[in-house]
């Protein structure tokens, strides 16, 4: 490799790392801890295997699979500015958009609504930690800036109600945050959703509307109780 070749190749990282630290930097500096951990992954994935999670893997007495490969960058609760409270989890698998795949973490019905571009919601009719009730799990930015989806084509837009196995591919992870000049990095963003009492999941972006998913992976994902670490099995 030519000297000359070396920085060009460190641009994409260089921007990934800078867009990472400006999207979830800007405000009250809650996860700043966490952020600086999620920059050193997407550096340098390989010197911080011991954090990486695995795609199918369960934590003892868990009922959910693991979605995807990579690290858990931010958790429930977590703020990246003022006001806003982080609805679920962000997985960081170190690699390019359309690279790492994400798979269902628990069996259910999918749905992708027609306008849903990088995202796939799975509803459970039966919570595994409280069968009364109905869960559903959203699945998100699969995708690339532009919108060019991730999403397996076996589940196109408008589809409804089809049955999923845990472990079942839904997609790979991407950077869409519906502007293309201003990505995420790429990561699978995952979500559990209450259900609004009458079938229908809410809206998942307030966290009133969201479940603490810690006892569905069995892993440390409050950032009431974990401040700064980042997650693994307990």
């Amino acid at each position: 490799m030519s000297k000359k070749t070396f920085p060009i190749l460190m641009i994409p990282v260089a921007i990934a790392v800078a867009g990472i630290y400006l999207y979830f930097t800007q405000g009250s500096g809650k996860s700043a801890a966490r952020t600086v951990q999620v920059i050193d992954w997407i550096r340098n994935p390989a010197s911080f295997s011991s954090l990486m999670m695995t795609s199918g893997s369960k934590c003892a007495g868990a009922p959910f699979i693991f979605p995807t490969n990579g690290m858990v960058g931010y958790i429930w609760d977590d703020s990246f500015r003022p006001g806003h409270r982080h609805s679920g989890l962000d997985i960081f698998g170190g690699t390019d958009v359309g690279v790492t795949p994400v798979v269902a973490a628990y069996s259910g019905y999918l749905t992708r609504q027609a306008d849903w571009i990088s995202t796939v919601i799975i509803r459970v009719p039966e919570d595994p930690l409280e069968p009364s009730r109905q869960i559903w799990v959203y699945y998100t930015h699969m995708a690339d800036p532009n919108g060019n989806s991730f999403v397996s084509p076996e589940f196109p837009q408008g589809t409804k109600e089809v049955f999923v196995e845990a472990g079942t591919f839904l997609g790979y992870q991407g950077n869409y945050s519906g502007d293309p000049a201003n990505p995420v990095g790429v990561h699978l963003h995952i979500s559990v959703v209450k259900d609004d009492g009458f079938g229908n999941f809410l809206n998942e972006l307030e966290i009133k509307n969201t479940y603490d998913p810690s006892p569905y992976f069995g892993m440390p994902l409050n950032a009431n109780e974990n401040k700064d670490s980042i997650p693994v099995c307990e």
